[in-house]
């Protein structure tokens, strides 16, 4: 772990929040973390869905307090259906609620080999592209509600779980173990009796095949250009309209959302559709323009739609546009 720590010193000096939940993983880079000599604060999220729930919230109070760190608490609701996708949709919009309010550089989360390598398999079952195999990185710059920049940062990304696990028991460190992680209900736990055993055999090839995918995948994905950003709209030259579907891909999966398989063949072949009822994906020309979608209910002014026509902004855009008071000629690059 020694190289992994000395990396770790590159965060010192940033405001850096950790996303916390006791597991073993996200224990092992708090210790890690601890050892670098970084300073952080703590991010825990209560599902208050296992009977350890409360107890891993007590001891998570504990240990900062002893650290002299600070911790931010949130309460999730009972999800009823599609627990996976709006459970991370929530601890996301605390974690970011949190850097707006208190301004951190840094949201670092404990995801490593072996969920990278789930991942992958997941998406591989389904079908996908390069860039959804991939999923995770080390380092991806985001922005919040509030348009505030932070970098969302991996450091075990490509360090596989046995070896945190090592560590934690050579330190002689206490780690809560969550038993749903065992529950075949769940798809990933099902896909994780293939992968550790792979993992254990081969992490190093495994580690090195990403970083080849990463390296192929910014190859790909160079063939477009950023044209405007913010938390909500997206604008992106596309220089190889073969490619749409997969720059969609990764910016939607980085605002929460999965293209579905027959998402991408739509979009390929129609340029446009409107993803999940929750984003309108669209291409006008050589632009790309990604935006939440909102049903067109309001009547927008002519003069409003003749600056949209003249600007080449596409019909589905256009009423978040409206609504949200931004000036088509803005857009115009």
């Amino acid at each position: 772990m020694k190289s992994l720590i000395a990396r770790l010193k590159s965060l010192r000096g940033k405001k850096n929040l950790l996303a916390f939940s006791y597991g073993l993983d996200s224990t092992t880079l708090y210790h890690l973390l601890k050892e670098a000599k970084v300073d952080f604060d703590i991010a825990f999220v209560n599902y208050r869905l296992r009977e350890e729930a409360e107890r891993e919230e007590s001891e998570a109070k504990e240990l900062v307090k002893r650290d002299k760190k600070k911790i931010y608490i949130a309460y999730a609701p009972e999800y009823k259906s599609n627990f996976e996708a709006r459970a991370r949709e929530f601890r996301y919009k605390f974690f970011e609620s949190l850097i707006d309010k208190y301004s951190y550089d840094n949201l670092l989360t404990a995801h490593q080999l072996n969920d990278r390598l789930e991942w992958m398999m997941m998406r591989l079952i389904r079908g996908a592209g390069v860039v959804e195999l991939i999923g995770t990185t080390e380092i991806t710059q985001r922005q919040t509600e509030d348009n505030k920049t932070y970098n969302l940062i991996r450091p075990l990304i490509n360090t596989p779980r046995f070896k945190l696990q090592k560590y934690l028991e050579s330190k002689n460190i206490r780690y809560f173990i969550d038993k749903s992680n065992n529950d075949p209900k769940y798809e990933r736990n099902r896909i994780r009796v293939f992968v550790e055993p792979l993992i254990k055999e081969y992490s190093s090839g495994i580690a090195r095949s990403f970083q080849y995918l990463e390296k192929e995948s910014a190859i790909l994905l160079n063939s477009s250009s950023l044209e405007y950003s913010n938390k909500n709209l997206h604008i992106y030259n596309i220089k190889n309209l073969q490619n749409i579907s997969t720059i969609a891909s990764k910016v939607l999966k980085e605002l929460g959302y999965l293209l579905s398989r027959a998402e991408r063949e739509i979009l390929d072949n129609k340029r446009a559709i409107v993803a999940g009822r929750k984003w309108v994906v669209e291409v006008k020309n050589n632009r790309l323009f990604i935006a939440p979608y909102i049903q067109n209910t309001q009547t927008m002014p002519k003069e409003f739609k003749e600056q949209c026509r003249i600007y080449k902004i596409p019909p589905k855009i256009r009423p978040w546009l409206y609504k949200n008071s931004i000036d088509p000629k803005s857009l115009k690059i």
